[in-house]
């Protein structure tokens, strides 16, 4: 009985390794079927630039005095409220569809 066990077991043994060496030949050939990177590399050294010009810092502290402008004088009382509100809108409209026509406008020159 044992030596039948043992048989049986090496049966096993053998027939597991031959489906184990028969999926590594397999794999193989699918990992190499994908894209063909011969002779093709990176060009890391490339400059990169961005789509569009980036805001520069003049054009940050205008808006940024803008915006002190504004808070100050509706702090002082030289605007109303509703006046104050409407300007807000204003730089908040500009603020918000900023990135849509930034984006229209890299899309036109592609």
């Amino acid at each position: 009985m044992a030596f039948e066990f043992r048989r049986v077991s090496a049966a096993f043994l053998m027939a597991a390794l031959a489906v184990a060496l028969a999926a590594c030949t397999s794999t193989e050939t699918a990992s190499t079927a994908g894209a063909n990177r011969a002779d093709v590399y990176p060009d890391i050294t490339a400059i990169v630039s961005a789509e569009t010009q980036q805001m520069s810092d003049e054009e940050a502290a205008s808006y940024s005095a803008r915006l002190t402008a504004l808070a100050n004088r509706r702090r002082s009382g030289a605007i109303s409220e509703a006046e104050y509100r409407r300007q807000l809108a204003e730089l908040q409209a500009l603020r918000d569809s900023h990135g849509q026509t930034t984006l229209s406008q890299i899309e036109k020159t592609k």
